[in-house]
C-alpha cells in the first residue's frame, strides 16, 4: 500500500509497497503447541507451513506439502521421527525433509529415495516460539547453511528468576501498516484510552533522541511517560526508572525498562502471513512485583485488553483501506515510519544487486546520519 508523505515544498511523493522481505526468521507459532507427536500448522508469508517436535525435542518446520502430489503432509502421520504423507505413504526425515522411504518401490525400480527432499527450513526455539528461517524463493534448499545464518531473535533478561507472558492476535492488514502501527507514538491517547493507561487530558509534548543501530533504530535510554499509570507503579521501588525502545528489521520491537535491580522486558514482532494480513505477537519476561500474588494473570488480563484496542483499530482501519485512499505520513510522529520504509527498501535493493546479501555483502546504506530528536504530543 503505498503512502503520500509531504515535503517541505507540499508535494507528494510516494513510498515503498508492502514487499515481503526474506532471508529472515519469524515465529510461527507457540511451541506448547507442539506436543507429543501432534503436528501444527502455521502460515508464513504466503507460505504453508507443518511444524511439530521430534522425539529428541528439536523443532522443525516443513513445507505442508508432498514433493510427489502435493497433499499437505499435515494430514499424514508423524511417529517422533519421520513425517508420513497420508496419500503414499513417503516418509520424510523432518529437519532435512529427506525421504526416507517410498514403500511402493519394488525390486525392479532404480530410484534412491534419499535423493528426493520435501521442502525444510531451519527451526529455532526461542522464548516459547518457534522461529523459522525464510529464504528468498530460488536460494536452494533452506537457503543458507546454520552457521551462515543471523542469530535467531531473542528476549533480554537480566536475571534467572522471572515471569513471562506470551500475547498474540491476528491483523487484516499488511505487514507494513502493522509495523507503523507497532512503532507509531501518537496513537496511544486515542487507542488505549483506559483508567489504566492513558486518556485524552493526558497529552502533552514529548522530545525523545533517537540513534541509529545495525538495520534499525533506537529510542535512547529515557525517562518512561509520566502519564502511562503503568510506569507510575515503578515508583514505589524508589529508584530511577529508564526506558530502551529498539526496532530492527525485518519486523522487531524490543523494549527493555529498569528500575534498579527491577526489570521488564519485550520482544514484539508484526508477522507477515499472507500478502495482505499480519499477526503480531508479544513475549515479555519481568521481575517487577515478582512477589505479588496472582501478577501473571493480571498482568496478560491487561496486557490482551492493550493488544486487543490495536487489534480492533486495524480491523477499522482496514475497512478504509479497501477503497485505497491516499495516505501520508508527517513530521515528526511519523518519522519512524519513514525510517523503517527506507530502512526496508535499502535491503530490497540491496538483495537485488548482491546475489549473497548476507555475510560479506556490502552495507545497505542507513538512512539516519546520526543521533535526533524527535517532538510530538501524545
Amino acid at each position: 500500500m503505498p503512502f503520500a508523505t509531504t515535503t517541505e515544498t507540499g508535494a507528494s511523493i510516494q513510498g515503498p509497497t508492502a514487499t515481503l522481505l526474506y532471508d529472515d526468521w519469524y515465529p510461527a507459532l507457540r511451541t506448547s503447541t507442539l506436543r507429543g507427536n501432534k503436528l501444527a500448522t502455521a502460515m508464513l508469508l504466503g507460505i504453508p507451513l507443518v511444524l511439530g517436535r521430534r522425539s529428541n525435542g528439536r523443532v522443525f518446520a516443513m513445507r505442508d506439502s508432498c514433493p510427489h502430489r502435493g497433499i499437505p503432509l499435515s494430514y499424514g502421520w508423524f511417529d517422533g521421527k519421520h513425517v508420513t504423507c497420508r496419500y503414499h505413504g513417503w516418509e520424510f526425515e523432518p529437519c532435512s525433509g529427506q525421504c526416507a522411504s517410498i514403500p511402493s518401490l519394488s525390486s525392479h525400480d532404480h530410484l534412491d529415495a534419499t535423493r528426493i527432499f520435501a521442502t525444510a527450513f531451519h527451526c529455532e526455539e526461542r522464548d516459547g516460539h518457534a522461529w523459522v528461517f525464510i529464504p528468498r524463493p530460488g536460494s536452494g534448499r533452506k537457503g543458507e547453511s546454520a552457521e551462515r545464518l543471523k542469530a535467531v531473535p531473542e528476549l533480554v533478561k537480566f536475571g534467572p528468576r522471572f515471569r513471562t507472558a506470551h500475547l498474540s492476535a491476528n491483523l487484516p492488514c499488511n505487514v507494513d501498516h502493522g509495523i507503523i502501527g507497532l512503532m507509531d507514538p501518537a496513537h496511544g491517547p486515542f487507542v488505549h484510552q483506559a483508567w489504566w493507561w492513558r486518556s485524552r487530558a493526558s497529552i502533552r509534548e514529548k522530545t525523545k533522541r533517537f540513534e541509529p543501530i545495525l538495520e534499525g533504530f533506537r529510542m535512547s535510554a529515557h525517562a518512561p511517560s509520566g502519564n502511562s499509570a503503568p510506569y507510575k507503579l515503578l515508583g514505589v521501588y524508589g529508584q530511577p526508572i529508564e526506558t530502551t525502545i529498539d526496532f530492527v528489521l525485518p519486523n522487531r520491537r524490543t523494549e527493555i525498562i529498569r528500575c534498579g535491580d527491577k526489570w521488564f522486558s519485550s520482544l514484539t514482532t508484526v508477522t507477515p502471513v499472507t500478502a495482505s494480513t499480519c499477526r503480531i505477537d508479544v513475549v515479555a519476561a519481568w521481575n517487577i512485583f515478582y512477589y505479588v500474588p496472582f501478577v501473571t494473570p493480571i498482568a496478560k488480563f491487561f496486557g490482551a485488553k492493550f493488544v486487543r484496542q490495536d487489534q480492533i483499530t486495524m480491523i477499522q482501519q482496514a475497512e478504509g483501506l479497501r477503497h485505497n485512499p491516499s495516505l501520508m505520513l508527517i513530521d515528526d510522529a511519523d518519522k519512524p515510519a519513514k525510517w523503517y520504509f527506507a530502512l526496508k527498501q535499502a535491503r530490497l535493493d540491496a538483495n537485488s544487486q548482491v546475489s549473497d546479501a548476507r555475510p560479506g555483502a556490502p552495507a545497505a546504506k542507513h538512512p539516519m546520519d546520526g543521533p535526533v530528536d524527535l517532538h510530538w504530543r501524545s
